[in-house]
This record gives structure tokens, C-alpha cells and sequence, in this order.
């Protein structure tokens, strides 16, 4: 399921050497008690869990509402593991910007390792991606894509994180593969984000018949759906005014580019949705023009729920976006204050992290 989501205020920049060093270093202890003490499938399924991987970050030193908490503290994460896979029981794979193209690669190259075939693995790494950046838009791009997953390949999670150019803020996007029921259909256990706004929420419950409908459009012949756009576009332009929603303009999509695109549907028929979406070559203005062919010609209407639920993981203690959710952050302070009372940490260090997080308590 989909765990979490939480918008953080887009910082640039990068982590000073030493700090991230002293990260690195603090993940390893701490992941270690945790593996030996729970398990691997728990490490993951805390991980999947935005209120942890705050405090986590928290922990760990870095900015408490920084976007660059998700890429550093991922990042050191998976260099703390590096080469001890097989001792800590998990994998990680992808990272930011170009590294997160390389997620299919190195899931194949743990694959060799293990001697187990994660195959699915890699499809999971794409289908999430394009759930978040196809089949829900939000006005996120993303940028970021970390896949973590057992050497047995039965659990995994990911943390994901896209950015908006134009309120300068990042989105983070957690998953997790307990009791994951359905990729395109309800997936969020928890959205935090700062604040709604309009979204194409083709994963909503209350999308189910545009699904339906969206993937049997993309059965129909090309010249048929093109003409079906055609006839959308002139009524916007001429009798129509459209909600304000950036992203569904029709404005932006060159309809004749999306013509091959529609014969490789067709060609195919996509049994589902699910399918559909994971087609190469199908992106958001794809599914964007199927979905407005969905509600304007065959009457069968999307959500447009941003599916935000609460904002930011445990609120600021200057009462900035809200006053700390103190029952939830002392949970997971306890989490993390249990494994370091046993840990290998050197005393400073503990001392350190715990001094950081203490200051929440008051």
C-alpha cells in the first residue's frame, strides 16, 4: 500500500562532507539494532512510514522540514548498507536524479547476488513511479526514486520525492508492499502535504468507471479517440470554460504527436488500467487526454481530490505549519530511543542524537 506523503519546502544545496559522513555512519549503527532486534520486512515497513522517516532524519541531524531530508538521509542510508546487504537482509536501489534511472539495473544486479529472481521487483519500481507522476497529478515532478527491498524479494518499499518550480515546494511519496491490495486503486494509507489543491486522481475510488472507461478507449481505433480530442478541444475554446486546473489543458498537448502512442494501444488492448498505465511511451499527457475523452464524451467523471490528508510529518515547535503532534512524535522518538540504548554508538554520538530529538518532549 501506499503509506505517506509529505511536502517539504524545496531546498537546494548539499549535506557538508562531514555531516554526511557522520549520517552515514549513525544509519549503520542504528539499522543494525533495528535488523537484529525486528527484522529486515521491519526496517522496510518503518521506513514506509513518513512519521518515522521524519524523526529518522531528525535523528540522524539533518534539517527537520528540508526537501533535501529525503534525498540525504536515503542517500545515507544506502551507503551504509553498501556491501553488508546480505548482513542487514535488504537492498537498496536508486537514489536522485540520473541515479534513480539506474534502480532496474542495480534491482538485476542484487538479483545476481542473491541468486533470486526480482523481476517483479523491477516492474513494482516502474508501476509506483507511474502512479505518481501518470496516474496521479499533482504538479510534481519527480526526481527521486529510492527502492528498498528484502534479499528474499517478498517486501519492499519506496520513497520517492517530486518538486514544484512554482510554489518551491517537494512532495514525498512513501509505498510499501503490506497488504498492497491494488496499484491503481485507493494505494494511500496516509498523504501529508502542506496544502490542496486540484489533482487528475485517477487512483481515487470514485475514479473506478473512468478507469474502466479510459482503458477501453485506449482500445478504440486512433483516427477515433484523435477525433473525439478534436471535438473537445473546439468546444473549450468556443462554449466552454474549463475549471482552472494547469494540468488538464488541452493546450498543451500536440494531439497528432499522441497518434502512435494510440496505435500501440490498440494494438495491444490493455486489460486494465494498471496495464494501461504501464505501457512504455504512456505518460501523463496520454492518460490526461483519455481522461477528458472519459468525462466529456462518455460522461464518466475522475476525482480531482488532491488526496492530502494532513500536512508536513509532525509540525514544527514553534507552532509553524501546526504545534508538533506530540503523541505521534514520541512514538516514534521511543522507536529510535530504545535501539540506540543498546547500540554500538560511541557515547557522544548517542548523547548527540538523543539531545536532538528531546528538545520535542517540552
Amino acid at each position: 500500500m501506499k503509506t505517506g506523503t509529505v511536502n517539504l519546502p524545496l531546498h537546494g544545496g548539499k549535506a557538508p562532507r562531514w555531516l554526511f559522513s557522520r549520517m552515514t555512519n549513525l544509519s549503520r549503527e542504528i539499522l543494525s539494532i533495528m535488523v537484529s532486534e525486528y527484522g529486515p520486512d521491519e526496517v522496510l515497513l518503518r521506513l514506509s512510514d513518513p512519521f518515522w522517516f521524519q524523526a529518522f532524519g531528525c535523528v540522524l541531524g539533518f534539517d527537520w522540514h528540508s526537501s533535501g531530508v529525503t534525498t540525504t538521509v536515503c542517500g545515507a542510508i544506502k551507503e551504509s548498507v553498501k556491501g553488508l546487504e546480505k548482513d542487514f537482509g535488504f537492498f537498496v536501489a536508486g537514489g536522485k536524479g540520473g541515479t534513480s534511472r539506474k534502480t532496474p539495473s542495480e534491482i538485476i544486479a542484487a538479483s545476481e547476488i542473491t541468486g533470486t529472481d526480482f523481476s517483479h521487483l523491477v516492474y513494482n519500481s516502474k508501476i509506483v513511479a507511474k502512479v505518481d507522476s501518470s496516474a496521479l497529478q499533482d504538479g510534481y515532478q519527480l526526481y527521486h526514486h529510492c527502492f528498498f527491498f528484502t534479499e528474499n524479494g517478498k517486501n519492499w518499499s519506496v520513497i520517492q520525492q517530486g518538486m514544484n518550480d512554482v510554489n518551491r515546494m517537494a512532495r514525498r511519496y512513501h509505498w510499501s508492499s503490506n497488504e498492497i491490495d491494488d496499484f491503481v486503486c485507493e494505494p494511500h494509507k496516509a498523504i501529508c502535504c502542506d496544502g490542496k489543491g486540484s489533482a487528475v486522481n485517477l487512483v481515487a475510488k470514485e475514479s473506478g468507471k473512468a478507469r474502466d472507461t479510459i482503458t477501453e478507449i485506449s482500445h478504440m481505433r486512433p483516427k477515433l479517440i484523435l477525433k473525439d480530442l478534436e471535438k473537445i478541444k473546439k468546444y473549450q475554446e468556443s462554449k466552454f470554460n474549463m475549471p482552472k486546473r494547469h494540468y488538464i489543458n488541452l493546450g498543451d498537448i500536440e494531439l497528432r504527436r499522441l497518434e502512435k502512442i494510440f496505435i500501440s494501444t490498440y494494438e495491444q488492448k490493455p486489460e486494465g488500467f494498471e496495464k494501461l498505465i504501464s505501457m512504455p511511451g504512456i505518460g501523463p499527457k496520454t492518460v490526461r487526454s483519455l481522461a477528458m475523452i472519459s468525462e466529456l464524451i462518455y460522461g464518466e467523471k475522475y476525482s480531482i481530490r488532491d488526496p492530502v490528508r494532513f500536512s508536513f510529518a509532525h509540525g514544527g515547535k514553534d507552532g509553524i505549519p501546526f504545534p508538533v503532534d506530540k503523541e505521534t512524535y514520541n512514538k516514534s522518538i521511543d522507536i529510535l530511543h530504545n535501539a540506540l540504548k543498546e547500540s554500538k554508538v560511541g557515547r557522544s554520538e548517542k548523547i548527540k542524537a538523543i539531545r536532538r530529538l528531546s528538545v520535542f518532549y517540552g
